[in-house]
């Protein structure tokens, strides 16, 4: 009986296994599963032998380029550590700060949001990375760190000037404005924006004067008295 050789040449394998120079896996498979049949050694006209040799021939075909470029290994990718979420605010949190509870991927998250954010800020609770979006809000506006309000002030004091208490969707604000101020219905406040965080400097309070109708009752007013009385019922 004629020895065979201990390995085979890449020609010699395809002619055992019957497949061209430019065969891919699939059509590799299908020629290794049926030379392999033909040679088992169940088989009566099986070959323990020529079995081996198509074993061995399937593997060496199997590392060839052609073979490997058309089955690209699978390269696991590297999940993201955190999910970016965008969180819609309003300007009053972004003023001063607050907290918001959020249901994440069925866990229950509380953010404490500090006082200063601005648009595009972001926060990072138990590997979420949220990213602060500001949504408008009547009777105040951002830009960048400039607050901007209305306030609702005696009419006596558009036309004299002089200490003003405004009421504005944040809350009361007190300055003392010039009599050109007052005319012009607007007073820059430096420094009294959103305050500073990080690498964000303070930003100024710019307040637009309303005069308030007469006879009308203020928000903080109103609220207190409603206080008031369920404090007294």
């Amino acid at each position: 009986m004629t020895a065979r050789p201990s390995a085979l040449s890449l020609s010699a394998a395809r002619a055992l296994l019957g497949v061209t120079p430019d065969a891919d896996e699939r059509e590799l498979r299908k020629a290794y599963r049926e030379a392999a049949k033909r040679a088992h050694p169940d088989r009566p006209t099986g070959d323990a032998a020529l079995f081996r040799d198509v074993l061995a021939a399937y593997r060496l075909l199997q590392d060839t380029p052609i073979v490997r470029a058309s089955f690209p290994p699978v390269v696991a990718q590297a999940a993201p550590l955190v999910d970016r979420v965008f969180l819609d605010i309003d300007i009053a949190t972004a003023f001063a700060g607050g907290a918001e509870d959020l249901d994440i991927d069925g866990r229950r998250l509380r953010l404490k949001l500090p006082a200063g954010l601005r648009d595009g800020d972001k926060v990072r609770v138990d590997g979420v990375l949220f990213e602060a979006r500001i949504r408008a809000q009547d009777g105040a506006l951002l830009r960048g760190s400039d607050l901007w309000l209305t306030g609702k002030v005696d009419p006596r004091v558009l036309a004299e000037g002089g200490r003003v208490e405004a009421d504005t969707p944040l809350g009361p604000r007190l300055a003392w404005i010039s009599t050109k101020a007052a005319a012009r219905g607007l007073v820059r406040l430096p420094g009294q924006g959103l305050p500073a965080r990080a690498e964000h400097k303070a930003g100024d309070l710019f307040l637009r004067l309303e005069a308030a109708e007469a006879g009308a009752e203020s928000p903080a007013r109103s609220l207190l008295k409603r206080f008031a009385a369920a404090w007294a019922a």
